[in-house]
């Protein structure tokens, strides 16, 4: 039976719930279990544990100590991202919100965003995390994802007739065309 490196660590650490363990052993158990089944040591097994962390699995007690909490994981599907996670979202964003391109140097608030809302289902890992500005945050809360959006190409519609930007009216105009066209958030109106 093959086993990835995470599978292992998860597997100790189930085998020891609510103990607050120390990185070595537990980096030990695995490389002999990995080098049971492959013949060769795993790499980077410390990393793993890090990752199952970041992806709130478990609970850094302290600097090397590491605990799951059966409970803790299962409410965590429900929270909010890690204080390290959030800095890994942060970062991979640039500091900018996914939607405007604004951040700090502009003097806006970011936000760590669910990009699945954890209303329905979206869970607390790195891959469903986006950098928004408050702004934005805040409109896709009311709104479903994809009615901000149609929301905001129709405000950017109305913005470059303003301005007479016949490149971005066209942009924004083909864009709504899709929404049109695929029945999507048919409840917002767009008036040409």
């Amino acid at each position: 039976m093959s086993k990835s490196i995470r599978e292992l660590i998860i597997e100790y650490f189930e085998k020891h719930p609510n103990q607050e363990l120390e990185h070595g052993p537990v980096v030990d158990w695995v490389e002999k279990q990995y080098l049971k089944l492959y013949k060769k040591k795993p790499r980077d097994t410390w990393r793993g544990i890090r990752k199952l962390h970041q992806d709130g699995f478990l609970i850094k007690v302290k600097k090397g100590v590491y605990k799951y909490d059966p409970v803790y994981v299962q409410k965590r599907d429900l929270e909010d991202f890690t204080p390290e996670q959030k800095k890994i979202i942060l970062e991979r964003d640039g500091f900018k919100c996914v939607v405007c391109g604004r951040g700090r140097k502009d003097g806006v608030e970011l936000h760590v965003d669910h990009i699945k809302p954890k209303e329905f289902d979206g869970k607390s890992k790195i891959e469903n995390g986006q950098t928004l500005c408050a702004q934005h945050n805040f409109m896709k809360k009311t709104l479903k994802q994809t009615e901000t959006g149609k929301k905001m190409f129709i405000r950017l519609y109305e913005l470059s007739k303003e301005e007479n930007n016949q490149e971005l009216l066209e942009f924004s105009k083909q864009i709504l065309e899709v929404y049109e066209r695929n029945k999507i958030n048919c409840h917002i109106e767009w008036k040409r």
